[in-house]
This record gives C-alpha cells, sequence and structure tokens, in this order.
C-alpha cells in the first residue's frame, strides 16, 4: 500500500520524474570493459548525488531521489545488454514517462574514447542494447541518449571483442575524466532540461573530439 502511495506521488510531482538508464552487462566479468560505460557513467553520477543503487525493481538495479528538487529515478537493466529494453520498456511504463523525459547512457564506437554527446533521438547504428530499447518502447526512437566514446578497435580486430576489453592505462584516464563531464552534463539538463543543456556540451565536446581523433588509446 505505501510503496503504491509513494509511486503515485512520485509519478504526479512537479516537474515530472527523470528516468536515467546506463546500459551494460551484469557480473564482474564485464565490470570495466568497453561496452559497460553506460554502466559506470549511472554509477558514477548516482554516487555523485548520494542516491543509492540497492533495489531491484522490473529487472534492473535501481534507485531514485530528488535532486535540487527534480525527481529522478535511476536503472541499470540487470538482463544483459542485449535485452535491454526488458527493463526500459517496463519502467517507463510503471511511470508513466514520456520518452523525452528518459535518458539512455551506452557506449559508442563513432566517437573517439572520452568524448561524450547529447542527442535527443536516433537510430540504434547496430547496437544491440539500443536495438532492444527502441523494440519495448514499440519502435519509438525519439528518446535522448548520452553517447558515450570508446574509440574503434585497431587494426582488423573484431568490435565484438574490442568492447568486451578492459580499457588501457591512457583509454581509462580519458573515461574518467569523460564521467566527470557527463555528471555535469545531466546535472545540467536536470536544472535547464535537454535542449538547452546538449547545445553548449556538445559544442564543448566538439572540440574535445577534434583535439583526441587523432591521439592513440
Amino acid at each position: 500500500m505505501l510503496s503504491r502511495i509513494y509511486r503515485r506521488n512520485f509519478c504526479t510531482c512537479s516537474p515530472r520524474p527523470w528516468l536515467f538508464i546506463g546500459l551494460g552487462n551484469p557480473g564482474e566479468k564485464y565490470k570495466g570493459t568497453r561496452h559497460n560505460v553506460g554502466f559506470e557513467m549511472l554509477d558514477a553520477f548516482a554516487e555523485s548525488q548520494g542516491i543509492q543503487m540497492e533495489t531491484v525493481h522490473c529487472k534492473a538495479m535501481f534507485g531514485k531521489g530528488f535532486i535540487n528538487g527534480v525527481p529522478v529515478l535511476l536503472a541499470k537493466p540487470l538482463t544483459y545488454m542485449n535485452l535491454s529494453g526488458e527493463s526500459t520498456g517496463p519502467l517507463a511504463a510503471y511511470y508513466k514517462l514520456p520518452l523525452n523525459r528518459v535518458v539512455v547512457f551506452h557506449d559508442d564506437m563513432d566517437l573517439p574514447c572520452g568524448v561524450l554527446r547529447l542527442h535527443p533521438k536516433g537510430g540504434h547504428h547496430s547496437h544491440n542494447g539500443l536495438k532492444s530499447v527502441i523494440y519495448h518502447f514499440r519502435a519509438n526512437r525519439e528518446f535522448p541518449r548520452l553517447r558515450i566514446g570508446i574509440g574503434r578497435p585497431p587494426g582488423q580486430m573484431d568490435p565484438k571483442a574490442f568492447m568486451l576489453q578492459k580499457f588501457n592505462s591512457t583509454a581509462r584516464e580519458r573515461i574518467d575524466a569523460a564521467l566527470l563531464e557527463g555528471i555535469h552534463a545531466l546535472k545540467q539538463v536536470l536544472s535547464k532540461g535537454f535542449s538547452e543543456s546538449s547545445k553548449c556540451f556538445n559544442t564543448e565536446q566538439k572540440y574535445k573530439h577534434i583535439r583526441l581523433q587523432t591521439l592513440p588509446t
């Protein structure tokens, strides 16, 4: 009974809640790998804001709280990457959220390692986690994303093997710096909205992209 009352109050908050979802694979085997930077971003944000991720809800590790009066829901699907939508779809439905209040964090090989982008919508670009999310959003692609660059595999290396590798020391430093930038960007989203925040943030990241794209990792 109390849970239903709390959910009702949380869903009808003004402003409406944001749902932040980090994509990745659960378990120690995948911790620290390139494919798990969505999880890392979610964990870093939760820790920075003092939000505990201790509940399992809709097949996800889940936490919720308020940041400067704005209600925030945080989730890491436990379904493994390729089935991320099995958690993401039900979470958005449970809290009756429009998809423009759902931000998905994911790894992106099209960006240099450590470069971030905030996008209001888009396709899946062969990312299986995003494919699953889009499928469970009934083919709706108009949900925001925080893209986290991991760079491209060297030479003829299999992209799947590359994504499941851990970062070397240089790449790790870039990712750690990017996580701090991501925390700041997400706090801006909560205070100023997605559209205004993404313009300034993406301009800053564009110059970072130019600076890093030719450097080895």
